[in-house]
């Protein structure tokens, strides 16, 4: 393993704080899997077994999440570095949630999950890093169960976007008929229309049939007025 890849393994959020003497052990002991892929290839399909990690250490990939109902689906777009959803590797359900696509030329590599529980978990740091991520994705579950819902339109529709996707930052697509937003966020298919039209006006988003672009969520949240909690 050359240096530069060394340096950028160590960035991972996994493996932050481990010692270079630490990971060269663990390079010793664990396979790593080394992929570069192109736009358009599917890394993994929701439903599959998550028997592994898929770290993106370079490039772009798109993933997305489709509701049960099948109504409506969440893209999200995220630059490496970034960890394929490291939540699904153990639990009751330990099948992806989410189609994970790349968006961009990529370079990854992938832990099969014997090595995560027979090497990797013998090092703290690493333990602690992966309790402080599925621990932070379930705090953010948490506060999103628990926030109010609005009474006005538009604090709704911000609402739904906002419990729906895993990053606040960057671009995002949602793939949904006017209709059945209108029947999601309890009210008419013409206020909904009106108010996504205001947004585009405003720059904000862009429309075409049955999808909105998201062009800066942050932009796009940091119009809510409604706090995320209930006062005690």
């Amino acid at each position: 393993m050359n240096t530069s890849m060394f340096d950028t393994l160590l960035q991972l959020p996994l493996f932050q704080g481990l010692s270079k003497e630490d990971f060269t052990n663990i390079v010793g002991k664990v396979k790593f899997h080394f992929t570069q892929q192109r736009p358009g290839e599917v890394i993994v399909r929701e439903g599959t077994p998550c028997e592994q990690l898929y770290f993106i250490l370079k490039g772009e990939i798109s993933t997305t999440t489709t509701s049960a109902d099948g109504l409506y689906s969440f893209t999200e777009f995220f630059k490496a570095p970034y960890l394929i959803e490291p939540q699904s590797l153990f639990g009751i359900k330990t099948n992806y949630v989410s189609r994970h696509v790349v968006h961009t030329n990529i370079n990854m590599i992938s832990i099969n999950k014997s090595f995560i529980t027979n090497e990797l978990f013998k090092y703290e740091i690493f333990r602690l890093n992966y309790l402080n991520m599925i621990s932070s994705y379930g705090q953010n579950l948490n506060e999103n169960q628990w926030s109010i819902v609005p009474d006005c339109l538009e604090e709704r529709i911000y609402h739904f976007i906002r419990t729906h996707i895993r990053r606040k930052q960057g671009e995002k697509l949602l793939k949904v008929k006017m209709e059945d937003l209108a029947l999601i966020v309890n009210d008419t298919r013409t206020n909904v229309s009106r108010f996504l039209n205001d947004l585009q006006n405003n720059g904000l988003i862009e429309l075409h049939r049955g999808e909105i672009l998201i062009f800066n969520i942050d932009e796009l949240l940091a119009l809510s007025r409604i706090p995320k909690y209930t006062k005690s």
